[in-house]
């Protein structure tokens, strides 16, 4: 099991999926291993700070820039990223 994945949730964390458009976030950790690599290869890493940049017209996928580029991402994937939100 690696340092980022957690069970233990903060109520000021949200996963990504639940962020609306032009919303800033910080990743904060990862629900599970599955997809941990792959979205630490394409730059989402703790600490990470990423703004939600496009939404598609039925919510899947969604469009960040993080780590100076745009990524899309599927629904499941997001939902699987947890942020805390910067106001």
């Amino acid at each position: 099991m690696n340092e980022y994945f957690c069970n233990n949730i903060n109520m000021m964390e949200k996963r990504l999926s639940e962020l609306g458009t032009g919303k800033t976030a910080v990743i904060r950790h990862f629900e599970n291993d599955d997809i941990f690599l792959k979205l630490m290869e394409m730059g989402c890493v703790p600490g990470e700070h990423l703004i939600v940049d496009q939404v598609a017209p039925l919510g899947d996928p969604i469009s960040i820039l993080v780590a100076g580029y745009t990524l899309s991402l599927r629904l499941n994937e997001a939902e699987m990223i947890w942020v805390e939100e910067v106001v």
